[in-house]
């Protein structure tokens, strides 16, 4: 510890010296808080396959178990499959369902059956479009997502009818308890 006590006491890369005991306190509860909902939720909020649509995915999954997408399903009434791959042209590395058509939807890991459109695109395009860095229609002109099956339903899948995947929502929507 002592060879690197200079990168112990560096404070510069974001890291906070707390004023108070009562601050000090409040980021240890805060921290126990987030370990023992990463626990409830099956462990680690890190994806097991190393893609950040895993993430989303879960981020969706939780939206729509809370009941907080009970309005996409009159309005979408669709299944759609997702098929990510890590790099262009290589076979999908991860399959979601996205049921926005029964009860108040779900979100699914695996190959949906029946699906009304099915969309395959890499992680990083992927996250692209659920950020809105990306747009969906342009991504489908240059080849960067297909799509299979109704495209009148594929259309009614906008970024906008989940919460933006950023680092407040999917914290919000992963360390929750179900």
């Amino acid at each position: 510890m002592a060879d690197k006590w200079e990168s112990v006491i560096d404070f510069s890369k974001g890291a906070t010296n707390p004023e108070s005991n009562m601050e000090m306190m409040e980021v240890v509860m805060n921290n126990i808080e987030k370990a023992k909902a990463q626990e409830a939720a099956g462990g680690s909020s890190e994806p097991s396959s190393g893609l950040i649509s895993e993430s989303i995915f879960n981020m969706m999954k939780v939206f729509l178990d809370r009941g907080e997408g009970k309005h996409l399903i009159k309005k979408v009434n669709a299944l759609y499959g997702f098929d990510i791959t890590k790099k262009k042209g290589a076979k999908p590395s991860l399959s979601y369902t996205i049921d926005l058509k029964n009860g108040q939807g779900d979100v699914t890991k695996g190959k949906p059956k029946g699906a009304d459109a099915i969309f395959t695109m890499t992680d990083k395009d992927f996250e692209g479009v659920c950020m809105g860095t990306l747009n969906p229609q342009i991504a489908f002109m240059q080849g960067k997502m297909k799509i299979k099956g109704n495209m009148a339903a594929a259309s009614k899948f906008t970024p906008e009818l989940f919460p933006p995947p950023n680092q407040e929502n999917i914290a919000k929507y992963t360390n929750a308890k179900l």
